[in-house]
């Protein structure tokens, strides 16, 4: 008779891809939740607003609560109202008109509709060329898949730029094309960027789509924020570039659009060579996506541009956007301006903390903006991302000079965290 083990915490081992994209490790999220810090701390760390979607798209989510349809599955494509609401919205903006059956699929939030991508077409071993900082939910999302990440980060700007924007965020094309090796299957671009609020030039992305063809590279571009571009910037997307239809997913959201995080509703637009895979994926781990909710992506879309909902909402972001940037200007902080998306990036790397201040765990052993950006939060009541996060680790003593703002909040509490942050002067070397 065999003795039963005495550890029993662990009899069954788990998958070893959890070991591989930090899927373990703690993320930098919980370390800089809500639960972690002084009850009165504002959140500026994470990206989710505190403020209502609209009134007549919350009214289109309850009358669709109310409808029997709505209540039950819907079909893994998406609902046909969202698909033509997409088609409608989008087709203009890509030159083309949209295959409702074939062109687009409604996913649970864009970061399953681009794992359903990675599922369909990474075999493993296949290389994703990502551009860093890049959003941390990427790495797990490949490695996940089989995939194998490959790092080419964007250069900061320069010291002696006085007033740097989004756009001194440089690509070097030539270290792009190094990266690229036989086994590199596919590229995300993410525009506008998160975290750096880039918008890449057209200039930037012709060069990226030469690469892409002749190396034959599928093109995931994320974006989620191409309704919040500022300063008269032009946004591009590569799929309307020669010849990057039928290489390129573009990958689209309603939280992001309409102040929804928390609705979990996204899109792919692309080829039928790129999304019927990725339906076939989708399909095996969603089946199909929140369905009452789709209807109110769908009435926002269809309303938005009599509405003019982007437009002021555009103005109304900007607003918010100089109320941080006017608050660091207070301070004599050097910062990037971003041209889009709602994050800035402060420099932190002259924040002053005390050698022996009483980090926690989770924050020793961290890059030095782990402890500058945990120091900010308890002592000023603002809290904020460290930048190191969203790189490899042999490129994150570049993200170490940065703290992430969010500035999707009402203006009341951007006010509020503006002059809270004054209190920085005193720890600035």
């Amino acid at each position: 008779m065999s003795t039963l083990p005495q550890d029993r915490s662990n009899l069954i081992p788990f998958s070893s891809r959890l070991r591989e994209g930090r899927a373990l490790a703690q993320d930098v999220w919980s370390i800089y939740n809500v639960a972690n810090l002084p009850a009165d701390c504002i959140n500026l760390g994470q990206g989710y607003m505190n403020f209502a979607p609209p009134q007549w798209v919350t009214d289109a989510a309850e009358q669709a609560l109310h409808t029997v349809a709505p209540n039950h599955y819907s079909h893994p494509k998406g609902r046909i109202r969202l698909r033509n609401a997409i088609k409608s919205f989008y087709s203009p903006l890509f030159g083309r008109e949209l295959d409702v059956e074939s062109e687009i699929l409604v996913t649970s939030g864009a970061n399953e509709g681009q794992y359903s991508v990675f599922t369909a077409f990474l075999e493993h071993g296949d290389e994703v060329i990502m551009f860093e900082p890049f959003f941390d939910q990427y790495l797990p999302s490949v490695t996940f898949n089989g995939g194998k990440p490959v790092y080419v980060p964007l250069h900061p700007p320069s010291g002696n730029i006085a007033k740097p924007t989004s756009n001194d965020w440089t690509i070097d094309i030539d270290e792009l094309r190094r990266a690229i090796t036989p086994r590199a299957k596919m590229i995300i671009v993410n525009t506008p960027h998160n975290p750096v609020g880039k918008v890449f030039t057209r200039q930037e992305l012709e060069a990226i789509a030469a690469i892409a063809e002749e190396f034959n590279l599928l093109v995931m571009s994320d974006e989620v924020y191409d309704c919040l571009v500022f300063d008269n910037k032009e946004h591009v997307r590569i799929a309307n570039l020669p010849g990057m239809w039928d290489r390129t997913v573009t990958v689209g959201s309603a939280g992001k659009a309409f102040a929804a995080t928390g609705w979990r509703v996204g899109w792919l637009i692309g080829p039928p060579s790129i999304i019927q895979p990725t339906l076939a994926a989708s399909t095996r781990i969603v089946f199909c996506t929140n369905s009452p909710l789709q209807e109110a992506a769908a009435a926002g879309l269809e309303q938005a541009k009599e509405r003019k909902f982007f437009e002021e909402q555009q103005a109304e972001y900007d607003e918010r956007r100089g109320i941080l940037t006017e608050a660091f200007d207070r301070l004599g902080m050097k910062y990037t301006l971003p041209e889009g998306s709602y994050f800035i990036l402060l420099d932190i790397s002259n924040v002053n903390f005390p050698d022996d201040y009483p980090f926690p765990p989770s924050v020793l052993g961290r890059g030095r903006d782990f402890r500058a950006c945990w120091f900010i939060a308890l002592e000023i009541g603002v809290s904020s991302i460290p930048v190191s996060e969203f790189y490899c680790e042999e490129h994150a003593n570049i993200g170490e000079a940065y703290g992430r703002f969010a500035f999707c909040k009402d203006t009341d509490t951007l006010r509020k965290a503006a002059e809270r942050l004054q209190g920085l002067k005193k720890f600035l070397k």
